[in-house]
């Protein structure tokens, strides 16, 4: 099983960064993909989704900043995330949705901070 998320890093507020991840086909293939984050002290939340086909849905938190992409050749989903705040601070995750894998991966952090 791989749920492996990259791409995360340090960011000043209104900076932009990439993430990807590269899931293993029996979670990806024919899945929602979702991108979901963990801040300190909160509970994990869904930020955008995907499906097989493309059509993507977002958090209003992130509606109009963040898109999410998938390339099914390559079993990798990506999120970019644009005008970056400093409440998007989190672990970032992908897995699937709406029925996740109980294999989340280590995430990739993104602090957004000046």
């Amino acid at each position: 099983v791989q749920l492996q998320a990259s791409g995360g890093g340090l960011v000043q507020p209104g900076g932009s960064l990439r993430l990807s991840c590269a899931a293993s086909g029996s979670i990806f293939r024919n899945n929602v993909m979702g991108w979901y984050r963990q801040a300190p002290g909160k509970q994990r939340e869904l930020v955008a989704r995907i499906t097989s086909g493309g059509s993507t849905s977002f958090a209003d938190a992130v509606k109009g900043r963040f898109t999410i992409s998938r390339d099914n050749g390559q079993n990798t989903v990506y999120l970019q995330m644009n005008s970056l705040k400093p409440e998007d601070t989190a672990v970032y995750y992908c897995n699937r949705w709406p029925r996740v894998h109980e294999y989340w991966g280590q995430g990739t952090q993104v602090t957004v901070s000046s």
